[in-house]
């Protein structure tokens, strides 16, 4: 072994002996790549931790459970709010506690090169703190990327070309609309508005409409289940759960696709407002290439049904969702990890 590090030049040897990470850093979901290994991680972004301490119980698929259930010494929840850090020590904590399990209790010489996704809205202060969360977990080198950028490159969009790409990522937080071309960003715009405002869309109807308090959870469950934004002549039911406001013990309604989709209108107007904006101010040259590229929709929203020609229809373009849309964020910056030169303009540090 020592012979064949002797022979190493020393960015090889660190590559090596390091396990570098990338990270998507979602508000839904994180997923994490490892060098030389592939997507290792994908658990939703929630963390248990003892009241009144940073002691994780449980994090990911087993803190989601959690939700909503625990006892007064326990807290779960998501620190990952709108695409940025809403408690930075559960984050800390949460973080830790996947990188460590990624790493399987492995030794190495040298700490990890973490590359993070983050939302293109990001502020100097909320990047700081996703750095500072991913230092104070073990990293040695901390970049980030923009999501948007990292989706195209996950999604196998030419973005090295001079030929104008326009990717759209809907994630639980943020709506990320970005026009790239050779390895930048032309034109980026992000709301504040994703899959959980689509929930918090459908909470708010289900109350409003049969004074019935439902969870997150159950509204994410009906949008997955019977969620569209373009009606057909086949109408969807589902039965839904939940405490009557007027009584205030359980029941049980009927709630169809066509209610969903008029629970989602506005939420959905927000997205189509955002990829026109992003059209008005795309260059002639980018614009024309549009017209044959076309636009490509990423992240967990862009599988709600009819979205992808709702889009189509509103922006006469032609309009495709990504290959495994839920993973081309940490796809693209796994990518940008394994050949960090060639991608180097694309990052922050």
């Amino acid at each position: 072994m020592k012979k064949m590090f002797s022979f190493l030049p020393a960015k090889k040897l660190f590559g090596y002996l390091s396990n570098d990470i990338a990270i998507d850093l979602g508000t839904a979901n994180t997923l994490v790549y490892v060098r030389n290994r592939g997507i290792v991680l994908d658990e939703p972004s929630v963390v248990a931790v003892k009241a009144g301490t940073n002691q994780v119980l449980a994090a990911g698929k087993e803190a989601k459970k959690m939700l909503g259930r625990t006892p007064e010494s326990i807290v779960a929840c998501r620190p990952m709010r709108d695409g940025v850090i809403a408690n930075f020590d559960l984050t800390e904590s949460m973080l830790r506690y996947f990188i460590r399990a990624v790493n399987d209790n492995r030794r190495t010489m040298i700490r990890p090169r973490i590359i993070v996704g983050v939302p293109s809205g990001i502020t100097q202060v909320e990047r700081r703190a996703i750095e500072d969360a991913a230092k104070q977990a073990g990293a040695r080198e901390v970049y980030t990327i923009m999501e948007p950028m990292a989706a195209a490159i996950g999604a196998g969009l030419r973005v090295e070309d001079p030929c104008g790409c326009m990717i759209v990522d809907i994630g639980g937080g943020t709506t990320e609309v970005a026009i790239i071309s050779l390895k930048d960003v032309v034109f980026c715009r992000s709301v504040r508005v994703g899959g959980d405002e689509m929930d918090r869309a459908i909470v708010q109807y289900v109350k409003r409409k049969y004074n019935l308090l439902i969870g997150e959870r159950t509204a994410e469950q009906i949008k997955i289940s019977i969620g569209t934004v373009m009606l057909d002549s086949k109408i969807e039911k589902m039965d839904v759960k939940g405490r009557d406001l007027v009584t205030g013990i359980p029941k049980t309604i009927s709630l169809t696709s066509t209610e969903v989709n008029e629970s989602l209108l506005e939420t959905i107007a927000n997205i189509v407002e955002v990829v026109r904006v992003a059209l008005e101010h795309t260059p002639p040259e980018l614009s024309s290439d549009l017209v044959d590229t076309g636009i490509v929709i990423a992240g967990g929203g862009s599988l709600l049904r009819g979205l992808a020609e709702l889009l189509s229809k509103e922006t006469k373009l032609p309009v495709r969702v990504a290959d495994d849309p839920l993973q081309c964020v940490v796809k693209g910056v796994g990518r940008v990890l394994d050949d960090i030169d060639f991608f180097r303009g694309a990052l922050n540090k």
